[in-house]
C-alpha cells in the first residue's frame, strides 16, 4: 500500500509551508521571505528562511532545506509517510491509498525504493517483536544498543527460515525487483531463497534517509558463507558514492566542521549511541573520490581512528592522498593495541574518547612517527626514502602556504636545507601538472574544434546563473522558451548542467516546474544545496531591469529579461566560435582547409546576424 503521487502533490499544493514552519520557528517578514533561528543548529543570528513564493525553506547557516514534507521529517524524526499523513491531518485531506499494483506510472527509482522501505520495515519488526527476533534481540543486547538507538538507525534480522521473507513479499511487492535489488535469490532449481537470512541488518541510506541497500552480518559461524554481505549496485545504489551514518550524521557534521570516519557499522552506532554522532562509516571499502566529494560538502576537517597495528595506516594510504587532494585537513588518532572505536567508547566513554580525539596529530605528524617506529631514521638510505615519502604527501596538498610550513618542520626535525625540500617538492609537483587534465569547471571543450577549450569566464558564470534563475520563475512560458533555444548540455558549468538536465526532465514530464516537488527527490546534495539557494532568493535577476522598465508589469518585464538574457547567451557561444575559427586560419596547413574554415565563419557570421534579427 502507498500514497499515489497526485494525491502527495495535491497535500503538497493545498499546504502553506509558512503556516507549518511558525508552528515550530518563530518567524518573521523580511522582504519576500520568513526569517528565524535554525532548528537544527544552535544560532544567534537568523539564517533560517522560509520561502512562501516557492513553498521551500533553507538555513543558510547549516544548509539544511527542503519542502514542507522534509521539514516534518527533519523535525519530529518521521517517515516521509508520516510526514505527508501529518500534513494531510492538518488540512482535513482524506488520504487513499493504491495497491503495488495500480503503480504503473511510478518510476524504476521510486518502485525501488518502495521496495527497500519495506523490506527495512519487515527486517525491523522481526528484530523489535517477533519470536524468530529473538537471536537478533541478544546480539545488541551483548553490544549494548539500545532499542532507541535500534529504531533510530531502522536495525534488523532476517530469520534463519530459507523463505521467510519471499513468503512475506509474495503479495506485497514485486519479486523481480527484489531479486534485483539481492534481497531475494532464485535456486537451481528456479526455487526463490532469502539472500539475507540469519544476518544481522543494516540498512544503507542515501544522504537525504532514503534506504538504497543493506549490509548483513551472519551470527552463525558458516565456512561457506561470508561473514558480511551487501546488496549489489543498483540504480538507487553505488557502493563508492555514499559513506554509512552520513544522513544521520550530516547536522552535527556541519555544526561541529569536523567528521570522525571509522570502517565498520557497529563502529560507528556505538559511537552516536554514545554521543559522538558527527561519524560516518566506509563500511569495510577503499575509500572512494566521490566519497570524498561527498563529504566536502558537510566539513573538511577529518579524524582518522587507526589502531596501534603499522601496517593501519599503511593499508589506508590510497585513501588518505584522496583526502589530500581535495584539501582537508587529516588528524590521525592511534588507539590502545587490541580496541576499536567501538570497544573503546563502551568500555571508557564519552569523555575518554573526547580526549583522544583532542589529542588527534596531523597527517604529517603521524606519519613522520611512523617512520620513526619502523627504524627508517637509523639508516641514511632509509631515511631519504623516508624523506621523499613525507615530501610527496606534501605535494598532494594544493595550498602553499600549508606546504611550506611543513617543509620548514621536516627541515628543522632533520637538519635538511628547505631548498633541497623544496626542489624536491617542486620535481613531484611538474610532474603532477603534466598529468593531470584541465581543472573541471574551469574550461570545457569546444564544440568545432574539441581539441580547444573555452575558458568559463565570469560572465558565463553570470549567464548561466540568470538563467537558471529564469527557470525557477516557475513560468511555463519563460522555460519553454529558453530550451527552445539551449539545450542543457550547453550549459559549461557542471552544477549548472545538472540543474539545467533535472528542470528539462521535469518540464517535458510535467509541463510545468515547481521547486518543492522536486527538491527532496535530489539525491545529489551539492545540485540540492545550490537549487535551494538560488531558490530562496540569495541571488536575483538584475535589479537594473525595473529601472530600465519602471512602468511595465512583472510579465512584461521578464519576457525582456529572458530575451536579452538568451541573445547574449547565444552571441557570447557564437563569439567563441568564431575566435577559434579565426585561430584556426592563422594556422592552417593547406589552401583547402583554409578554405574550410572560411566557410565555417561565414556560417556562424549568418547566424549572428539572424541571431540579432530574431532577438531584436
Amino acid at each position: 500500500m502507498r500514497i499515489p503521487e497526485n494525491k502527495i502533490e495535491e497535500i503538497r499544493s493545498a499546504v502553506n509551508i509558512v503556516d507549518i514552519i511558525a508552528e515550530f520557528v518563530n518567524l518573521r517578514k523580511r522582504g519576500q521571505n520568513f526569517l528565524g533561528l535554525c532548528p537544527f543548529h544552535n544560532e544567534k543570528t537568523p539564517s533560517f528562511t522560509v520561502s512562501e513564493e516557492k513553498q521551500i525553506f533553507h538555513c543558510f547557516g547549516c544548509h539544511a532545506g527542503g519542502n514542507v514534507f522534509k521539514f516534518l521529517m527533519d523535525y519530529e524524526k518521521i517517515s516521509f509517510v508520516e510526514a505527508v499523513k501529518s500534513v494531510a491531518e492538518r488540512l482535513g485531506i482524506q488520504i487513499e491509498y493504491e495497491n503495488q499494483a495500480g503503480t504503473e506510472k511510478q518510476s524504476e527509482q521510486e518502485m525501488l525504493y518502495d521496495v527497500n522501505e519495506i523490506a527495512m520495515k519487515y527486517f525491523s519488526d522481526i528484530l523489535l517483536t517477533k519470536e524468530e527476533g529473538e537471536t537478533g534481540r541478544k546480539y545488541f543486547q551483548q553490544r549494548k544498543i539500545k532499542n532507541q538507538t535500534i529504531r533510530e538507525f531502522n536495525l534488523g534480522y532476517a530469520p534463519y527460515k530459507r523463505d521467510a521473507f519471499v513468503e512475506y513479499a509474495k503479495n506485497r511487492i514485486d519479486l523481480e525487483k527484489a531479486m534485483q535489488l539481492g534481497l531475494i535469490g532464485r535456486g537451481k532449481e528456479g526455487n526463490l531463497f532469502d539472500k539475507f537470512s540469519g544476518r544481522i541488518i543494516f540498512p544503507i541510506d542515501s544522504p537525504n534517509g532514503r534506504v538504497v541497500g543493506f549490509g548483513g552480518r551472519i551470527l552463525e559461524k558458516n565456512e561457506y558463507a561470508a561473514k558480511y554481505l551487501n546488496s549489489p549496485e543498483s540504480i538507487i545504489y553505488t557502493k563508492g558514492k555514499l559513506l554509512y551514518g552520513l544522513s544521520h550524521a550530516k547536522d552535527e557534521i556541519r555544526r561541529l566542521n569536523k567528521v570522525i570516519m571509522v570502517e565498520g557499522y557497529m563502529d560507528l552506532i556505538s559511537l552516536y549511541q554514545n554521543g559522538i554522532k558527527n561519524v560516518v562509516a566506509v563500511s569495510g571499502t577503499a575509500l572512494t573520490e566521490d566519497q570524498v566529494v561527498l563529504l566536502s560538502r558537510y566539513s573538511k576537517n577529518v579524524v582518522l581512528l587507526f589502531d596501534a597495528d603499522i601496517a593501519g595506516v599503511k593499508a589506508s594510504m590510497r585513501s588518505i592522498e584522496i583526502l589530500l587532494k581535495k584539501d582537508f585537513e587529516i588528524r590521525i588518532v592511534s588507539l590502545p593495541k587490541g580496541e576499536d572505536p567501538d570497544s573503546y567508547v563502551n568500555q571508557f566513554g564519552k569523555e575518554k574518547f573526547d580526549e583522544l580525539v583532542k589529542q588527534a596529530v596531523s597527517f604529517h605528524e603521524y606519519q613522520t612517527a611512523l617512520y620513526e617506529a619502523e627504524g627508517y631514521f637509523t639508516d641514511s638510505a632509509r631515511s631519504a626514502e623516508a624523506i621523499r615519502n613525507l615530501v610527496k604527501s606534501l605535494s598532494l596538498i594544493s595550498d602553499e602556504l600549508k606546504r611550506n610550513f611543513y617543509i620548514k618542520s621536516i627541515s628543522k626535525r632533520f637538519g635538511i636545507r628547505e631548498n633541497l625540500l623544496e626542489s624536491e617538492l617542486d620535481k613531484l609537483l611538474v610532474k603532477d601538472v603534466k598529468q593531470e587534465t584541465p581543472a573541471k569547471d574551469s574550461f570545457r571543450s569546444n564544440k568545432v574544434f574539441p581539441n580547444k577549450e573555452i575558458k568559463i569566464t565570469q560572465e558565463i558564470q553570470f549567464l548561466e546563473r540568470d538563467i537558471i534563475l529564469l527557470f525557477l520563475t516557475g513560468s511555463p512560458d519563460i522555460i519553454k522558451f529558453v530550451f527552445s533555444h539551449i539545450n542543457p548540455e550547453e550549459f559549461l558549468i557542471e552544477l549548472n548542467r545538472k540543474i539545467a538536465e533535472l528542470i528539462y526532465e521535469e518540464f517535458n514530464k510535467k509541463g510545468s516546474f515547481e521547486v518543492a516537488a522536486v527538491i527532496d527527490t535530489i539525491e545529489d546534495e551539492e545540485v540540492k544545496d545550490y537549487l535551494q539557494l538560488l531558490s530562496i532568493d540569495q541571488y536575483s535577476l538584475s535589479s537594473s531591469w525595473e529601472k530600465l522598465y519602471p512602468k511595465q508589469d512583472n510579465s512584461s518585464v521578464l519576457s525582456k529579461v529572458c530575451m536579452d538574457t538568451m541573445k547574449k547567451f547565444k552571441s557570447l557561444q557564437m563569439d567563441n566560435q568564431i575566435k577559434d575559427i579565426l585561430s584556426q586560419v592563422q594556422n592552417v596547413s593547406s589552401e583547402e582547409e583554409g578554405r574550410e574554415l572560411l566557410h565555417i565563419l561565414d556560417q556562424y557570421q549568418a547566424d549572428k546576424k539572424r541571431l540579432n534579427e530574431e532577438f531584436n
